[in-house]
């Protein structure tokens, strides 16, 4: 496999720029495939963001371009924001070679900083070329051909165990061969860290969404007892998870929504709940969770 190597001789003043909504994809995901780039959520009022913007910058700075940073104003910036689900701030995330691969909430000692900067700065070191392999058996799991994606997933994991992106492909890819109970099964004994990384939880909710499908009912009769009564809200509920189970994506968000707007608080908030399993599920910049969010937050802040 090749080797992969980050890009350590990066100017000074190259290492630390501010972003917004337009150039995040630019700035950050992109550029992390050169080297590791640290994102920090914050805003002018938050009080401990005055504390840790700064030191986030000295350690950056003393990495020597082993990593770079990045700031996003979130009052200014609320969609990067959005897609990240930073909940509170300041949260500063790690991307390497285009995906978040760690992170944290709120100010921490500048013992803790400097350890975060030095993990990152190794996870955007030498790999064997595993990153390439994972691009190869996304390509593979795009292309329909599961079982080849699913050995050398498999066989990157055999490698690096703790490889979050070859862990949720893995799951991923059972499922694309409608191994349900396998996909579960890697779920349930994956360790505590692997669970909680973006990958897996995207395999997680697309999981869920194949455990719904399983008893989707049918769409001319659902739709038909939502027309019948508009407020028939486990219908509308149902209607939404036969949809998806279809494939008819955006039908099932726009019935969620509809569903949100006239009773969220319905089922201690399934419609919102349902939404984020589908969204959790998509990649970020998919344009049904781009637009789906911002209805969902439009209809929140109303």
């Amino acid at each position: 496999m090749l080797e992969l190597g980050g890009n350590t001789g990066a100017a000074a003043e190259n290492l630390i720029k501010d972003t917004t909504d337009a150039t995040f994809m630019v700035d950050v995901v992109e550029a992390s495939k050169e080297v590791p780039v640290i994102v920090d959520f914050w805003a002018p009022w938050c009080g401990p963001c005055k504390t840790l913007g700064p030191a986030l910058e000295a350690a950056v700075t003393e990495a020597g371009g082993k990593v770079r940073m990045v700031k996003i104003n979130v009052d200014e910036n609320q969609q990067a924001a959005g897609q990240m689900r930073v909940q509170s701030i300041p949260t500063v995330y790690a991307f390497v070679d285009g995906q978040p691969v760690d992170g944290f909430q709120g100010a921490l000692p500048g013992s803790e900083i400097k350890a975060f900067i030095d993990r990152v700065a190794e996870a955007g070191g030498s790999d064997g070329g595993l990153a390439e392999a994972v691009e190869v058996a996304e390509t593979m799991l795009a292309e329909g051909e599961a079982v080849d994606a699913a050995q050398t997933f498999a066989a990157i994991l055999g490698e690096d165990p703790a490889n979050a992106a070859a862990y949720g492909g893995l799951i991923r890819a059972h499922l694309a061969m409608d191994e349900v109970d396998q996909a579960e099964e890697l779920l349930n004994t994956a360790e505590d860290d692997l669970k909680v990384s973006p990958e897996v939880e995207a395999a997680a909710a697309q999981l869920e969404l194949a455990r719904q499908a399983e008893n989707a009912g049918p769409v001319a009769e659902l739709r038909a007892a939502v027309t019948a009564d508009p407020d028939n809200h486990q219908a509308r509920l149902d209607l939404a998870q036969a949809l998806h189970a279809n494939g008819d994506v955006q039908e099932a968000v726009d019935e969620l929504l509809e569903l949100f707007r006239r009773d969220r608080e319905w089922n201690d908030g399934a419609a919102k709940a349902q939404l984020f399993t589908i969204f959790d599920a998509l990649k970020p910049e998919d344009p049904v969770v781009l637009n789906g969010r911002r209805k969902l937050s439009s209809m929140i802040f109303a």
